[in-house]
């Protein structure tokens, strides 16, 4: 039985308690197999490690990483530790372009009718992946920094044809495991980059005759994920679109915390909750871990444990159906522990 070693990177506010009741599931699950070993080390990166060292991502940290056969990450960046150009520290973003982790998948899927503000639709009618280009777009120059006394300043897009090709590819695999169905979001009316990307999503989905390909205007796609989210399957956008959209999904079906995301490369991959450190609640006990457990079972998925990553999925789908069974954020009283007990109950 070979062992999967799992660097633990819990961060800020939040992280360190929702990455705790993921990490419970996979011991869990671990208890239950033949051959199922995982080893855990945890590594310091974030805003709070910022203000110990200086770096939020120490060079040490950062080369021990890529020994591992999957980083779980708990949230990073706190509002009040900024960068001389006044950004927030966002070391996972040094990950995903330092590791070139250009395919982030963003899953969204409604457990109970319950979760969303939306009419008519129950378990399962909402079930969208968000096929997301995380190393080029609108922040390929976030770090080139500014002259805070400056009159303007700008940040480019940039789309190139290999990041565009090969985004578009991954979300027409995931297609052909889906529902076949692609949807490009761009702004290719207005902006030439985005013109540019349609033309590279348009030559890739000619290799795909069996996966239905359409184009969207990134404002008609957000109309149309409130208006009628069933009909989209796997979406392909540029990164702050995809970033942008989203949050919007996952507002649909429960929030924030219902959102997992993984951050996928040729070699690595990071997984965390899509949601952010919340300061605000931290060390409270009352975040909702559901993202970060849901955030497990993709890496699971991509260790190639699908079972157990199907078994993950199913235990919170199973516990969602009890209306007791909910933290403060979807309207219930649950722990963050609580809510973890529950969800391994359900494994």
């Amino acid at each position: 039985m070979s062992q999967l070693r799992i660097a633990l990177l819990p961060g800020d506010g939040i992280g360190r308690e929702v990455t705790a009741e993921a990490v419970k599931a996979l011991q869990a699950l671990e208890a239950q197999s033949d051959d199922l070993s995982f080893a855990f080390d945890e590594f310091s990166a974030g805003a709070g490690e910022y203000l110990i060292s200086g770096d939020p991502l120490p060079a040490e940290t950062f080369a021990a990483l890529q020994a591992y056969d999957a980083v779980l990450l708990g949230a990073m960046g706190l509002p009040d530790v900024r960068r001389a150009d006044g950004a927030e520290m966002s070391p996972q973003l040094d990950l995903r372009e330092r590791l070139d982790l250009y395919n982030g998948l963003r899953p969204i899927r409604l457990y109970h009718r319950a979760l969303t503000p939306l009419k008519g639709y129950g378990a399962g009618d909402i079930d969208l992946l968000i096929v997301r280009e995380n190393t080029e777009g609108l922040f390929h120059d976030r770090n080139a920094g500014h002259d805070p006394q400056a009159e303007w300043v700008e940040n480019a897009m940039r789309i190139s044809r290999k990041g565009a090709r090969r985004i578009a590819h991954a979300a027409f695999a995931e297609a052909r495991r889906r529902r076949k169905k692609v949807t490009l979001v761009d702004k290719a009316n207005v902006l030439p980059a985005m013109a540019y990307f349609r033309a590279a999503f348009d030559e890739v989905a000619a290799e795909y005759p069996d996966v239905e390909a359409e184009r969207v205007y990134v404002d008609a796609a957000a109309l149309y994920l409130v208006q009628r989210p069933q009909a989209f399957d796997v979406i392909v956008t540029e990164n702050m679109f995809g970033d942008i959209l989203s949050d919007l999904a996952a507002g649909i079906v429960g929030g924030m915390g219902m959102a997992p995301s993984a951050d996928i490369g040729e070699n690595h991959a990071v997984f965390q909750p899509a949601h952010g450190s919340a300061p605000d609640i931290a060390g409270q006990g009352v975040a909702n871990p559901t993202a970060a457990i849901l955030s497990a079972a993709m890496m699971l998925d991509w260790l190639g444990r699908e079972a157990e990553g199907h078994a993950v999925r199913a235990a919170v789908e199973k516990t969602l159906q009890d209306a007791g069974n909910r933290t403060r954020d979807i309207g219930g009283e649950l722990s963050t522990a609580a809510m973890g007990e529950r969800i391994i109950g359900n494994l």
